[in-house]
């Protein structure tokens, strides 16, 4: 029996969706680049300085549409008006720049199509026949369009996504509120649940509201941002993720001591199909 890597007392994991479920992270991160590329140069002429992969981190990646907007406009001395709903995708304003990224987004999805990646939907499986609840946590407005073009909508008992979030006027990552959300939703404590995410607003997000556990999926090279952030374990993939808990030392310095043993037991098997602990041989970053 393999554990999912979790500290015992974890009874829901909350996860992200862009960069942890589905591979929609690069889409995301080229919808925003074409987004403020096209605004720099129009602004600037063409000797601008390009928005870059770590403007993405830093500034949008995990933050709703407007905020990322905000932030990274501020990052470069840029304040535009709000805007409002009649404004165009494109128009010099917060509200415009938003509608023009998701316009992008939805061209590029529509074109490439969409993935989960394998180990995540395998992790969700084991986590599910070991008797936790699940959530998806995501500041996307498009979270659940994601979810049924992928197939796996019905393995989250609760959706907390950009649409949700206005409904109830929640504060965006990396404010924690939409996670503590869906822990309340889901009839749990804070300290209850694992959150897991990609983004350094997320990771923000799970220190702040106390969590059990904070997992960091590390897909671009910044593990040690997402423990400076407050991971208490970095993977490059869900499906390593039982054996990296596993080797997790506790605070005494023991591998696989009390505080970070497995929460319930996956399903045996070869790991390869649902409902099983994936198998994993290598995968957990290191430390700083």
């Amino acid at each position: 029996m393999m554990s999912l890597g979790l500290p015992e007392s974890v009874r829901a994991c909350l996860f992200d969706l862009d960069g942890v479920l589905t591979r929609t992270a690069v889409v995301h991160a080229a919808a925003w680049k074409e987004t403020f590329d096209d605004f720099l140069r129009d602004r600037d002429g063409e000797g601008f300085r390009p928005f870059s992969p770590q403007d993405y981190d830093r500034y949008v990646d995990g933050r709703p549409r407007d905020d990322g907007v905000r932030t990274f406009l501020a990052s470069r001395g840029v304040r535009l008006p709000e805007g409002g709903a009649d404004d165009p995708p494109g128009r010099a304003s917060v509200r415009g720049l938003g509608e023009r990224k998701n316009e992008l987004l939805l061209e590029k999805i529509h074109k490439e199509g969409v993935e989960a990646y394998p180990g995540s939907v395998r992790y969700v499986h084991a986590v599910r026949e070991a008797g936790l609840r699940t959530a998806v946590v995501s500041s996307s407005r498009n979270c659940r369009d994601v979810l049924v073009s992928v197939g796996i909508e019905d393995l989250f008992d609760v959706r907390i996504d950009g649409v949700v979030a206005a409904e109830r006027a929640l504060p965006g990552k990396p404010a924690p509120d939409t996670f503590l959300a869906a822990a309340r939703d889901l009839g749990l404590e804070a300290a209850d649940c694992a959150v897991f995410e990609d983004a350094l607003a997320g990771m923000d997000a799970g220190r702040a509201g106390g969590f059990g556990y904070v997992v960091g999926v590390d897909r671009t090279g910044q593990a040690r941002e997402l423990r400076r952030h407050g991971a208490d374990t970095v993977v490059t993939d869900l499906a390593v993720l039982p054996e990296a808990g596993a080797a997790a030392p506790d605070a005494t310095g023991t591998p696989g001591g009390s505080g970070r043993s497995g929460a319930g037991g996956a399903p045996s098997g070869s790991g390869t199909g649902p409902g099983t602990a994936p198998p994993a041989p290598s995968g957990q970053e290191d430390s700083p």
